[in-house]
């Protein structure tokens, strides 16, 4: 009887992992990368970008260096383009 489970929990477990997946890429609606590096270049500070990439936790991290060599950090937004935390 334990058997009839099995296969219903593992199609379940396929199912949901394209959903899982999801998450690797900006949600649907998302400002243009190449919109929110303009944005971010905009900053005061901003000398040279160093990296930018999607995190999976939803928001654009964008690594830079200030006109002065010092690396910097931000956390944007992909709708909004609004910058959620600065280091």
């Amino acid at each position: 009887m334990q058997r009839r489970f099995v296969i219903p929990a593992l199609l379940a477990g396929l199912a949901a992992a394209p959903a899982a997946m999801a998450d690797d890429r900006p949600p649907r609606g998302s400002i243009p990368a190449s919109e929110i590096l303009r944005r971010v270049e905009q900053l005061p500070d901003f000398g040279w970008l160093e990296e930018m990439e999607w995190d999976d936790d939803g928001y654009w991290e964008v690594e830079y260096r200030t006109r002065d060599g010092r690396e910097r950090e931000v956390k944007v937004d992909p709708r909004s383009g609004r910058i959620i935390r600065h280091d």
